[in-house]
């Protein structure tokens, strides 16, 4: 064999190689030849050259001369005679063993086939016998090579080669190759016939060879050139193009995968179809064996409602339980068995989601609705992945060759998590870590691939493998029962395990293992400690345990916040983390109905809050509990409790080191998944508000009509700059006409506008921008539609009549639309693609006028920018993208099915082709090729079953996407009729929802429906009943008259199909074929536009909000028109200048000048265009402020103790830096304190003891802090106010002081009685508020047939009272407050005198 020029490989020469080459080395040969050979080799460098180019010319003139197929068949067309297989002269055959270049360039052309090819695989090769083709050519050239010169057969006689036919031609061939087969066989037996016999040959043999023992130079020498050339790369896009743009273009090797194979797309992916880093899913399907478990699993986990509907005892439709498992597994059997995408089973198998029972075929019960059948999907992806984890752990376990009853009776059938797999392998490593590492090696498939497979030794060795390892296990095992029998006997209610007590107790148990050899001292308590360390770590990693706390954590969990250093000063009142800055055990299940959580980690990742979750007190104590009853001894001897004691510590460790830990951890994740999913649905829900609706239709539009629609925008409405744009757009979506005019004011603009109505006539005109200046322009072009004046206009005169203006009147509704998607395109690549000469303006147009034709279409073709659109103000901005992506492209894929897509217009209509790869079973890579393919057929369908026949899509395919793709039914084309069942003619079904398994169902309702017989019909076309019901004008009422129940009943007991509701859809669908399911265009709120147009919104707009305004004039009527930042008219009225009336307000303003105001109303007026904000500049009103209302609402769950423990810390750290001077007061109760040390020194004072200290609200306020009870202090503020009598100290409107004495005479000592009176009150509990609620119910339940009331101290807010009463035992304690004042007691803001008035009040209250 020769691997290149002069290298070979003989074993017979290799012993005298090694000789030749030790001499060489050691000097004794020198070659004298080198300068000989080199000449040598350069002539025969020459001469490889001169081959090469000969070659070259030689192939160049074989393609000139080679004619084309096209050639062949004009000249037999035009002379009448064969050129195929007639040859002008004999041809030099070529070697059969084909260069290395040229021969994998042919593998490459065969095995690499089309997308159409592979369709068709079973008529092709396989790859191997492909190559071999090419292994056979190079093998030799043998007789094969010699009898492919009998097809260079040169055919002289024109005359003879024409004038036969093929069989002739053939018998002819055939005896021209027996004469050459024996002309070789004489030819091989010439050295006989010359004299030589047989041996005189084996001996020239044997001298000289064979003559081809040097074949591999000879080889060498023409082949060297060829090898050259097959050095040079071929040339591929991969070398052309970026990464990143073989990516967007969809060119890679995985979206290859992706056309080809015969899955829905949206299937392959992991992520969605519009992603821009769409990977392909490597999952494997589930098989019908799994279904039933996996029915089991996904119905627990479909949703709480679901439960507790149909699983619950109570539930109404607890009957139903069984017919609901059922639905599952048929809807996980359609997704991942069959591979059917979820709108083609809602709306092609909704029977079998739905109650079906023969006996009771008028029940209908919607088993599963079309959310939570996206739902099931995404459960089924993940048992899919359970499954998949959980046998590569089975096969890891397998590997281990070991026999684990723990593992294989107990946690084996407990593995239904993906967390409780990742548990148990960790579980197993624990225990068999002597065992080959490489056996808990599991990978999956989104895994990282791992590069390098030498393993790093570990770096240290972990406490609990070296204290397994020494004697100490030993020990471990002294506490008589092993960590999994413990997980036994707390899974189990029957306790299988029992311990075995020890006769010594632990101490003297764990001196025998001291070793007095060792090194270091060990105590008999630090080798207990190691030996709980060990079983510790063992239960701690048991999956059953971890599940449990898991779960745990799921219910009982509370969460709390405290706000960092940082956090403190930054999340003031007004911030927006304010809401959870001090949150306090708030239950997590109560965190799943907002985005509260998200918003937390937004926080801590700012470092401005620490978060913590954990369980509640008593849930740990349960839990506690509970293990250590499983873990104790039942003996009551000292011994055992000695144990027992080192049990529970074990217990504790665990806990507190491995399992709240895990399930903290856990916790948090899940929450976070759970918010998110939640959230992305609530952004799909408000999708598909937007898209589910129908275009805009006028009161006289047909169904399924798309309107004609005229948009219209000023931009920003700047007079000086912005131009009226007006973009026109026709029924089918086509720009006809845009138009550019500088206003609507001048005549002639308003003439060449009424010329555009007249001859356009729009629907509908759409009225869009970026201002406020919008109205204007829409009040405008409503007042010419109307023909009549606009306030103000200068083109008419004032003695004008304004009803006269213009004789033409159009009823043409002007409506505003949202304008999100127009924004976005206006700016797109898409857009300047589309319209490339428009201006942004009239682009923005453009989208308008389509959103009012299709809004589906409209957000469809934003692709992945629909992320851009702001579903939800606040939260949208903390979901995943990826996970926001499919949340919406599910909406869009739901609404694209629901309405259907009509395959000839998208090959036509590039934008209404962004629907396409939307339908069910194609994306865009799908899409993609099935618009190819249908170009190369001409580009438009006749019927459906062109795409099976023509190889348009692939079986599933085909059936997932083939009831959405319509073919309207061309109203000049006649009824089918006379036409066969195999003709390409059109089929009326084709323009229905109706999918072609259904087909013979249609036809046969038709034909009963029209009460024929198979006579009638026999030689049409099968459809052509059809088209006669739905041309019938009496077609409803013969279709109603049909009994589908009956019909659905025999369906399923003659083949157990499952049909009522298809049969619903054919008659609907034979009525009105895909009508409209849709609802109506929605009219945008007057709020809704104000903020489109303006930013503003019900929150920044709130009444008592303080603005502020630019004065733009004032009126004759002393009203002042002013102008908000965000462009909105307000208007302050003569009432709302002053507060001291009969004021000018010239006098107070003028033109230009800013100036703040209070909101008071806001006056939206849509149909007039009108949108006014009533403002107030009262000194009143301003001084109040506006904090109430900017200030973010805490939260229930909130730590008001923490929070004013802050506030104060930061009050003081303010006066220490800003106000240095110390304030002193020349009283005897004056300290200067802050709130803190105040507490502190009134600890030890009597009740009613009170301190005077500077405020942190400024040098005009005091703080007074008096002892309430043993730890409860009150402060008040003080406010010194300045009056022309001399300074006033007040407390509030009603309680003010001249001096110090008199507030804490009057104020103080009179509430402290209060307080004293209230607490000397035999109904007065001391003691927490909880003792007050235990002491209620256990005085109702000893007395069932009264009621109970008391009071306690209001710890949260001191000076105040709980009124806490039980009205019987069946009730819950109610709470309401009471007030103190220094003159009563407040009970709901009612006075009352004294105490048993109070009493009175309560027992009047509570009666009535």
């Amino acid at each position: 064999m020769a691997d290149g020029v002069g290298v070979t490989d003989s074993s017979e020469e290799g012993e005298d190689d090694e000789e030749e080459e030790k001499r060489i080395r050691e000097g004794f040969i020198v070659d004298e030849d080198e300068e000989v050979e080199e000449e040598d080799e350069e002539e025969e460098r020459q001469r490889r050259k001169k081959r090469r180019k000969r070659r070259h010319r030689r192939r160049v003139e074989e393609e000139e001369e080679a004619l084309e197929e096209d050639d062949l068949e004009l000249l037999e067309e035009n002379t009448g005679t064969p050129f195929r297989n007639r040859l002008t002269r004999l041809r030099r055959g070529r070697d059969g063993r084909s260069p290395p270049a040229s021969s994998s360039s042919r593998r490459k052309q065969v095995v690499e086939s089309s997308e159409d090819d592979l369709d068709d695989d079973e008529d092709l090769p396989q790859v191997q016998d492909i190559q071999r083709i090419w292994d056979d050519e190079r093998a030799g050239r043998g007789q094969e090579d010699e009898e492919d010169m009998d097809d260079f057969i040169d055919y002289e006689d024109e005359e003879e080669a024409g004038g036969l036919d093929e069989q002739e031609r053939e018998e002819r061939r055939r005896e021209r190759k027996k004469l050459e087969r024996q002309r070789r066989r004489a030819m091989g037996s010439i050295h006989e016939l010359s004299g030589i016999d047989a041996g005189a040959w084996d001996e020239i043999h044997d001298v000289f060879g064979d003559g081809h023992e040097y074949d591999w130079a000879l080889a060498g020498d023409t082949e060297v050139g060829l090898d050259e050339e097959a050095q040079k790369p071929e040339m591929k896009y991969q070398d052309v193009f970026e990464p990143s743009e073989i990516r967007a273009r969809m060119l890679t090797e995985d979206d290859d995968l992706i056309r080809v194979q015969d899955i829905p797309e949206r299937m392959q992916l992991a992520t969605s179809s519009f992603s821009q880093s769409s990977t392909l899913s490597l999952h494997q399907n589930l098989t019908e064996s799994d279904i039933d478990d996996a029915a089991a699993w996904v119905t627990s986990r479909l949703s709480a409602r679901k439960t507790r509907d149909f699983f619950s005892d109570n539930g109404p439709y607890r009957a139903y339980r069984d017919a609901l498992v059922l639905a599952v597994s048929y809807a996980l059997r359609f997704l991942f068995v069959q591979e059917f995408e979820v709108p083609y089973i809602w709306t092609h198998k909704r029977d079998y989601i739905s109650y079906f029972n023969p006996q009771e075929i008028r029940t209908r019960i919607d088993l599963i609705s079309l959310p939570e059948l996206w739902r099931i999907h995404v459960l089924g992806q993940k048992y899919r992945s359970l499954v998949e984890r959980r046998n590569a752990l089975f096969a890891a376990y397998s590997r281990l060759n070991t026999e684990d009853d723990y593992f294989e009776q107990t946690l084996k059938p407990k593995i239904d998590t993906v967390e409780m797999v990742a548990d148990s392998t960790e579980w197993l490593s624990m225990k068999y870590k002597s065992r080959k590492q490489d056996t808990f090696d599991l990978h999956f498939h989104d895994d990282e691939e791992i590069t390098d497979r030498k393993r790093k030794p570990p770096s240290r060795v972990s406490a609990y493998e070296i204290a397994k390892k020494s004697v100490i296990s030993k020990l471990a095992e002294g506490f008589g029962i092993r960590p999994h029998e413990v997980v036994q006997n707390f899974i189990s209610s029957d306790r299988p395990n029992f311990v075995e007590d020890q006769e010594l107790n632990p101490t003297t148990f764990a001196e025998q293992f001291v070793n007095p050899d060792s090194l270091i001292s060990q105590t008999p308590a630090e080798l207990l400690r190691r030996s709980r360390m060990i079983l510790a770590t063992e239960l701690g990693k048991d999956p059953l345990l971890r599940q449990t706390i898991r779960d745990l954590f799921k219910v009982e969990a509370q969460i709390s916040v405290q706000p960092t250093e940082r956090g403190i000063n930054k999340i003031d009142e007004h911030h927006p983390y304010f809401n959870f800055k001090y949150l306090h055990h708030k239950p997590i299940g109560q965190m799943l109905d907002s985005a509260q959580f998200l918003h937390i980690l937004a926080a801590e990742s700012e470092h401005l809050v620490n978060v913590s979750i954990y369980l509640t007190n008593e849930a740990k104590g349960r839990f506690e509990r509970r293990l250590n009853d499983a873990f104790a001894s039942d003996s009551y001897s000292d011994i055992a409790k000695a144990w027992n004691e080192e049990r529970s510590r074990v217990v504790q460790e665990a806990l507190d080191q491995h399992l709240i830990p895990i399930g903290t951890k856990w916790c948090r994740e899940w929450l976070r998944e759970e918010v998110e999913d939640a959230l992305a649905a609530h952004c799909g829900s408000k999708l598909r508000e937007r898209i589910d609706v129908a275009p805009f239709a006028t009161a006289d539009s047909q169904p399924g009509y798309s309107p004609s629609v005229l948009a219209i925008s000023w931009g920003k409405g700047d007079p000086q700059k912005d131009a009226i744009t007006m973009a026109i757009l026709d029924d089918m979506g086509r720009l006809r006409e845009h138009v550019k005019i500088d206003n609507l004011v001048d005549q002639d603009y308003r003439d060449e506008f009424i010329d555009l109505l007249k001859r356009r006539r729009p629907d509908v005109i759409v009225v869009g921008g970026f201002s406020m200046a919008t109205t204007k322009l829409s009040a405008r072009v409503k007042a010419i539609l109307s023909g009549r004046a606009v306030e103000g206009d200068p083109a008419v005169p004032e003695w004008h009549p304004p009803e006269n203006v213009n004789e033409q009147v159009f009823d043409i509704p002007v409506i505003y639309v949202r304008d999100e998607v127009a924004r976005i395109y206006q700016h797109s690549k898409r857009a300047a693609e589309e319209f490339s000469t428009l201006s942004p303006i009239a682009k923005y147009c453009v989208g308008l006028a389509r959103y009012a034709q299709n809004p589906l279409n409209e957000y469809a073709a934003l692709g992945a920018d629909i992320t851009a659109i702001s579903f939800e103000d606040e939260d949208q901005h903390l979901i995943p993208k990826e996970k926001l992506l499919i949340a919406l492209e599910r909406v869009l894929v739901d609404v694209t099915n629901k309405v259907g897509v009509e395959i000839n217009r998208a090959m036509t209509d590039s934008y209404y082709q962004h629907l396409l790869p939307l339908v069910c079973g194609l994306g865009p890579r799908k899409a993609n090729a099935l618009v190819r393919k249908i170009a190369t057929l001409g580009g438009n369908l006749v019927n459906r079953d062109q795409f099976i026949k023509s190889g348009l899509l692939t079986t599933k395919i085909f059936l997932n996407a083939a009831g959405f793709l319509r073919i309207p039914r061309d109203s000049d084309v006649k009824s089918a009729k006379n036409r066969h069942a195999d003709d390409d003619g059109p089929d009326p079904l084709d323009a229905t929802r109706i999918h072609p398994e259904d087909y013979e169902l249609a036809r046969k309702m038709a034909t009963d429906a029209l009460e024929l017989d198979e006579e009638d019909i026999h030689g049409e076309h099968p459809s052509h009943v059809v088209s006669l019901i739905m041309d019938d004008n009496d077609n409803e009422r013969k279709l109603n008259e049909l009994n589908l129940d009956e019909f659905a009943v025999n369906m399923f007991e003659a083949n157990e199909d499952r049909k009522r509701h298809t049969l619903n859809v054919i008659r609907e669908e034979l009525l009105k074929p895909f009508a409209e399911h849709r609802g109506p265009f929605p009219a945008l709120q007057p709020w809704e536009v104000l903020t489109m147009l303006s930013g503003e919104t019900p929150r920044t707009l709130r009444t008592g909000l303080i603005i502020s305004v630019l004065i733009v004039r004032i009126e004759m009527n002393d009203t002042v028109i002013t102008r908000l930042d965000s462009g909105i008219e307000g208007m302050i009225t003569p009432d709302y200048l002053s507060a001291q009336g009969n004021v000018r307000p010239k006098s107070m303003f003028k033109k230009g000048q800013a100036v703040q105001a209070v909101v008071v109303e806001v006056n939206l007026d849509l149909p007039m265009d009108h949108f006014q904000v009533t403002l107030s500049t009262r000194s009143i009103d301003l001084t109040q402020g506006d904090g109430l209302f900017r200030r973010v609402k805490r939260d229930d769950y909130w730590n008001t103790q923490q929070y004013e423990r802050d506030l104060e810390m930061q009050a003081r750290k303010k006066r220490a830096e800003t106000d240095r001077t110390r304030r002193v007061i020349k009283h005897p109760n004056f300290h200067n304190f802050n709130a803190a040390q105040a507490e502190n020194f009134l600890e030890k004072q009597q009740r009613g003891d009170v301190v005077i200290r500077p405020s942190s609200k400024g040098v005009d306020h005091l703080a007074v802090t008096w002892k309430v009870d043993d730890k409860l202090y009150q402060h008040i503020d003080v406010t010194e106010i300045n009056t022309p009598n001399g300074p006033i100290l007040a407390v509030d409107d009603k309680h003010q002081y001249a001096d110090l004495d008199e507030l804490i005479v009057n104020h103080v000592q009179a509430i402290a009685r209060k307080v004293e009176e209230l607490m000397a009150h035999e109904k007065f509990k001391h003691g927490p508020e909880d003792e007050l609620h235990l002491s209620l119910k256990n005085f109702v339940a000893a007395n069932p047939a009264k009621s109970a009331y008391g009071f306690t101290l209001n710890r949260r807010k001191p000076g105040h009272f709980n009124l806490c009463f039980l009205a019987n035992k069946n009730a819950t304690v109610q709470t309401w407050p009471v007030r103190v004042t220094p003159e009563s007691y407040c009970l709901f803001e009612a006075p009352v005198a004294g105490v048993p008035e109070l009493c009175d009040a309560f027992k009047v209250r509570c009666v009535s």
